[in-house]
């Protein structure tokens, strides 16, 4: 696969080209190492697409998961308890889990417990791949992406989503870049408040 578009918010691939070019040419060599033509095995049972062989979005994203461990990056998942109350989140939130834990328990609260989890984090660079639902892309860029990064767990996040191009050859409900793009951008130009880059890439 390559990368075919590319939106970089807050200067985040300035952030990537100034402090971690390996890294940065580990991700391209990854997304070069995948071969989609591969997983061009879904029969469509869609009625536009009835018949049509279309890509494989989890075969994609195992593939990308098998490089990405050859590479060393890792699965991490960050614990947190939940509160509607404002006040008690912003004491909460720069905390550690563990301190976290500690503070309910001092004070005799009873908060549910939740977590986010990131799939490929290196060097505090953290890799998201997105080609099944739309929905999940929003999720990541204004959810776990900030919060990782609040946490002082990453510094920069990475959306991988399939092109319009290759988006065509999918299933319906599939993210593609100039739409994920657009929603940032209707936002402002520092919402969210973390450095990103979106890729969009095709075969």
């Amino acid at each position: 696969m390559k990368i075919v578009e590319k939106y970089s918010h807050l200067n985040g691939e300035e952030f990537l080209m100034v402090h971690n070019m390996k890294i940065y040419d580990e991700i391209k060599d990854v997304i070069s190492k995948v071969d989609a033509s591969k997983f061009l095995t879904k029969e469509s049972k869609e009625k536009t697409k009835v018949g049509r062989t279309l890509y494989n979005p989890d075969a994609i994203n195992r593939e990308f998961k098998r490089l990405f461990t050859e590479y060393e990056w890792e699965e991490v998942r960050r614990d947190y308890f939940i509160s509607s109350n404002y006040d008690l989140v912003k004491v909460l939130e720069p905390l550690s889990y563990a301190e976290q834990k500690e503070y309910v328990k001092e004070h005799e609260l009873k908060l549910l417990h939740s977590y986010n989890q990131t799939d490929f984090v290196k060097e505090k660079i953290a890799v998201e791949i997105q080609l099944g639902k739309y929905f999940a892309v929003t999720y990541d860029l204004f959810v776990k992406h900030l919060s990782f990064y609040n946490a002082g767990i990453i510094n920069l996040g990475i959306e991988i989503v399939p092109s319009k191009e290759l988006q065509t050859e999918m299933s319906s409900g599939v993210p593609f870049f100039e739409k994920e793009v657009h929603n940032v951008l209707r936002h402002g130009r520092t919402t969210p408040p973390v450095p990103i880059i979106i890729f969009g890439v095709s075969q």
